[in-house]
């Protein structure tokens, strides 16, 4: 019988980009939400599904549309990067201020957000929507250009707009992490902005998988001694173990 579920479940999301756990209930009247979970996740773990706030996406709906290079990039790693937001979740805390960056991984987090008064900022604007549908969260969404191609905001009118907010807490995400170079990144305006938000934070979180460890882009935004957590998919290398424990950084392997 949890074949022929299993088999229904992955048929749909062959044919629509979301399917919700109300729909399954409705579907499998006689099958707890818990079962249901655990169908999701053995889809998840097949390729066939990603498991989302309320039920399921397909990875078709992702990977329809390569010419995209952020939608490419959001589909990269995706066990990984899901691992990593689930760990960083648990960091969050109701009442405070909170940064989340435009990067892949840190768009993960959504669905393990609880609906509760946290404020966030964020410079991606998919981001804030998301977030603003959970219910209780407030957000805000940094204002500047749109990059197409990142789907975030920054420049001048963006830097302007972080000097009046206060962060308690910043997620963000690098393109790349070396021992020589630090967390680096491709695009010049976001680097800039990424620097005056750790500037501000109290407490910085940086994601990461492990595709990008000992990988260097043009700009550096900020070094490991500037980090005070780092949360990544898998043990750093020899070399990148030693700085982050010279510098005191908190290194969690999400599993």
């Amino acid at each position: 019988m949890f074949r022929e579920r299993r088999q229904w479940i992955g048929e749909m999301l062959r044919e629509k980009a979301f399917v919700s756990l109300d729909e399954l209930k409705n579907q499998f009247p006689h099958v707890s939400e818990m079962t249901l979970r655990r169908d999701i996740e053995y889809l998840e773990e097949r390729g066939e599904a990603i498991k989302v706030r309320g039920g399921a996406r397909s990875t078709r709906s992702v990977t329809a549309q390569t010419d995209d290079p952020y939608l490419c990039r959001l589909n990269e790693n995706i066990r990984s990067k899901i691992l990593i937001a689930k760990a960083a979740s648990a960091m969050l805390e109701v009442g405070r201020s909170i940064f989340v960056d435009s990067g892949s991984t840190v768009q993960q987090i959504v669905p393990f957000v609880p609906n509760e008064r946290f404020t966030f900022t964020t410079t991606n604007p998919q981001t804030a929507l998301e977030l603003c549908r959970i219910g209780q969260p407030m957000v805000n969404l940094v204002g500047g250009r749109l990059d197409r191609d990142y789907q975030t905001v920054s420049g001048m009118q963006a830097m302007k707009f972080m000097e009046d907010i206060n962060i308690d807490i910043a997620f963000l995400c690098p393109s790349g992490l070396s021992a020589e170079s630090g967390f680096t990144g491709g695009n010049y305006n976001e680097c800039q902005l990424k620097r005056e938000v750790i500037k501000k934070a109290r407490t910085s979180v940086m994601l990461i998988d492990s595709s990008k460890f000992d990988r260097t882009l043009p700009y550096t935004f900020c070094n490991l001694s500037d980090v005070d957590c780092l949360i990544c998919d898998a043990p750093l290398p020899d070399k990148l173990y030693e700085a982050a424990k010279r510098d005191g950084v908190n290194v969690i392997v999400a599993e």
